[in-house]
């Protein structure tokens, strides 16, 4: 019995050592802080390292160009937009992640990975095998503009993340929008009027996808319009290239009416805010009359007086 314990453990501590050789050869073209990282991560446990890790993996399939917006950026930072990052460049990272930390990704997962803190936030919840925050639901473009009623060139928002009564969206400013040719000539400046599109869409797509318990009948997304706005403060000029983070809550609903706030940043910076966005919608099973409600419908605001703000 005690030649076999011995034996087991000496098979033991090969693999053990084998392990550890391999971990070295997979991440032998990453830094050494990003080994010292994995190796301690192996032998503690200590989730803290993850990040670490993930940005040391990340950064090895980098163009020298670009690693430094990686190391200055934050968990906004995306990897095809801003760092370049394509499809299988982006599994060949995910691979080296779960041979590193030892997690499993399926391919559809990597689906919903589009910034650097999504594949933070994922990679944590299954090594920890909990998440770190309140559960949310995340949409690509391809599912936003499935539900949207408006679509190119009129969509502003790009991915969304439903999380209760609460919803959050991206909309990057590329400059090629045909409004910033005249607003303002030589002086691109994104309009306030479309930030408060962008969140009255974020609005829109959370209440068709994530209705309110309020709301008994399933809604029909051809009839939703945007009936007001109320306390709305633009706090700084958005321009291309920039980043705009969509945020809104509900705050009311009664049939047919639902009130959401909402909050524009950039960089983590207070862009706008609105304290009150006020949607209007029809129940699938309500009778129409051919004309619809005598309102607003998003994507065609009325008018929105942004001209004090410059925007």
């Amino acid at each position: 019995m005690s030649n076999q314990t011995t034996t087991e453990t000496e098979i033991a501590g090969a693999r053990a050592s084998g392990s550890e050789e391999l971990l070295r050869y997979t991440l032998k073209r990453c830094s050494p802080e990003t080994l010292e990282a994995a190796l301690k991560y192996r032998a503690t446990g200590d989730v803290s390292l993850v990040p670490v890790v993930v940005l040391g993996i990340v950064e090895r399939f980098l163009d020298p160009d670009v690693v430094g917006k990686l190391r200055s950026g934050d968990d906004s930072v995306r990897f095809m937009d801003d760092l370049g990052m394509d499809s299988l460049t982006m599994i060949e990272a995910i691979m080296m992640v779960e041979e590193s930390l030892g997690v499993s990704i399926k391919n559809e997962e990597l689906l919903d990975l589009r910034t650097l803190g999504d594949l933070k936030s994922f990679i944590e919840e299954k090594v920890t095998g909990h998440s770190s925050g309140e559960s949310s639901d995340f949409y690509s473009i391809e599912k936003v503009a499935a539900v949207m009623p408006q679509q190119e060139p009129f969509l502003f928002l790009e991915q969304a993340n439903l999380s209760g009564p609460s919803a959050e969206g991206k909309y990057t400013i590329s400059g090629n929008e045909a409004f910033l040719e005249g607003h303002f000539k030589g002086n691109p400046v994104f309009p306030a009027s479309i930030m408060l599109e962008a969140l009255g869409q974020l609005a829109v797509f959370a209440l068709l996808k994530n209705p309110p318990e309020e709301i008994e009948s399933a809604i029909d997304m051809t009839e939703v319009y945007f009936t007001g706005v109320d306390g709305v403060r633009c706090h700084r000029v958005c321009r291309p290239g920039e980043v705009l983070d969509l945020s809104i809550r509900v705050k009311r609903v009664r049939e047919p009416l639902a009130v959401f706030s909402g909050q524009i940043s950039v960089g983590g910076e207070k862009a706008v805010v609105a304290e009150e966005i006020t949607l209007a919608f029809k129940p699938v099973d309500q009778q129409s009359n051919g004309t619809g409600p005598n309102i607003n419908g998003v994507g065609g605001h009325g008018s929105v007086d942004s001209s004090r703000n410059g925007n």
